[in-house]
């Protein structure tokens, strides 16, 4: 086919099942619409490619393929070949090799996932993930992960909507863009969202949140770390803040950070959320994602949970115990349409990853690990700061692992700045100059991070912006 060729209406497309004319206009008049078009309708055009797409021509050999990927991938620069400094959902932990040793075994690895299915070794192991993460949480019951901890955020707040009858979101302080996009888009059919961000010097006060929780208010939405790096939100005022109005307080955290900062539960949280990345998933040209949502052992709560949770149960041998699916009614995969909310594939295979990243760690290494984040994440703070060259905005207040600095006494662009630093191997942040409208970069250290690595940061910085 011609590159810019795209297939006739009046035929069928050799590649998309039910394509042939016939049978899309009859799946078309049985939904009551006119054209596949209208099934998009809810997406900004901004977004949309309105050109074929540029196809080179077809390579005819495995061998032409294999050259042509080579040549791409060799274009790239890895983090084993720079210093990488960003973070912003996606963050560059160690990843124990005994992590990706269990991952990769025959008997979880499948092609679809490493979804359980009927294998009761995976029930077990996905039950051992979930009883970990609790203990982390202290929470009772926690999920198999959903695709990503943007989904697991607009899931509880659906949820928050279900369980309180009420369709108001608050969400409060920096969330980061691309999740934001995620849960206004997935809240928009039972619920409005509103968002009072905050700068990187102050929180959001509470009398201004107060202004905005009301008797509509299913949830007051936080993060810990927020997506500044900042951990001291207060976060028994807000629960006391939306149980006043009867309204549930979810808080979106990373657990890694869990081994040095009280659990959101501890100050009333109703479900906490976030994503497991950081727990030995690696970066994986992206991420590999997993979302989690965990709730206490309260009916309420637990029934409107759409995904698959695990749990124990007597077998028909008197004495024996075995693991299995808890509350499979309330899913979309046993219910379909009926269920709380739709179920696609999960993302099993990183929960089992997480709970040997758990395991491992213990209580005391995952506190270890969290002292080191936060020594490294201060160190850098006021190493950058002492330049006089760029500000670091908040820097009197707690941060872990992230932070934002500013350019602007240096007069350098956000952009002009990352190149220029990209240029020496050194990923120095991302730039959120669009949405903080100013010319800011939002800086990560973890415990990969040596005090040399931070200190030919810093050097860097002087060399560019001075």
């Amino acid at each position: 086919m011609h590159e810019n060729a795209s297939p006739s209406p009046t035929t069928a497309h050799p590649y998309i099942p039910n394509a042939a004319p016939q049978v899309r206009d009859g799946m078309l008049a049985e939904l009551g619409v006119n054209s596949v078009d209208e099934f998009f309708a809810d997406i900004p055009e901004a977004l949309r490619l309105t050109r074929p797409l540029d196809l080179p021509a077809p390579l005819t050999s495995e061998a032409e393929l294999v050259r042509h990927m080579e040549s791409l991938l060799s274009a790239n620069v890895t983090t084993r070949q720079a210093l990488n400094f960003c973070g912003a959902g996606c963050y560059q932990h160690h990843v124990p090799v005994v992590c990706s040793e269990v991952n990769g075994r025959a008997e979880f690895l499948t092609a679809y996932a490493g979804e359980t299915y009927e294998d009761h070794g995976k029930f077990q192991a996905l039950f051992e993930y979930a009883s970990m993460m609790a203990e982390l949480l202290e929470m009772d019951v926690v999920t198999i992960p959903t695709y990503d901890g943007f989904q697991a955020a607009a899931t509880a707040l659906r949820m928050a909507t279900r369980i309180t009858h009420r369709s108001g979101l608050v969400v409060v302080g920096p969330v980061g863009q691309d999740k934001l996009s995620k849960v206004y888009d997935y809240v928009a059919p039972v619920a409005t969202v509103e968002h009072l961000s905050a700068d990187p010097v102050v929180p959001v006060p509470l009398a201004e949140i107060a202004r905005h929780v009301g008797e509509d208010t299913a949830a007051v939405y936080v993060e810990l770390p927020d997506a500044h790096g900042c951990v001291d939100a207060d976060l028994g005022a807000l629960a006391a803040l939306a149980h006043n109005v009867g309204a549930l307080l979810v808080v979106g955290v990373d657990p890694i950070a869990l081994g040095v900062l009280d659990p959101p539960s501890a100050a009333g949280a109703d479900i906490v959320c976030g994503d497991i990345q950081s727990l030995g998933l690696g970066m994986q040209a992206g991420g590999a994602h997993g979302g989690f949502l965990a709730v206490h052992d309260d009916p309420r709560f637990v029934l409107e949970l759409p995904s698959r949770l695990f749990g124990l149960t007597p077998t028909g041998k008197p004495g024996e115990i075995g693991f299995r699916d808890v509350a499979y009614e309330r899913t979309s995969l046993a219910a379909r349409e009926n269920g709380n909310e739709w179920v696609g594939t999960a993302a099993a295979l990183w929960g089992i990853t997480a709970g040997v990243y758990l395991a491992l760690h213990g209580p005391q290494g995952m506190a270890e690990l969290g002292d080191t984040i936060i020594d490294r994440t201060h160190y850098a703070m006021q190493t950058l700061a002492g330049t006089g060259l760029v500000e670091v905005p908040g820097i009197d207040r707690p941060h872990f692992r992230e932070f934002v600095v500013d350019l602007a006494p240096s007069g350098r662009t956000a952009a002009d700045f990352l190149k220029a630093m990209a240029q020496r191997r050194i990923f120095a942040g991302v730039d959120i100059s669009a949405e903080s409208g100013s010319q800011q970069v939002l800086l990560c250290t973890t415990e990969v991070h040596n005090q040399r690595d931070i200190d030919t940061l810093v050097a860097a910085v002087k060399e560019v912006l001075a």
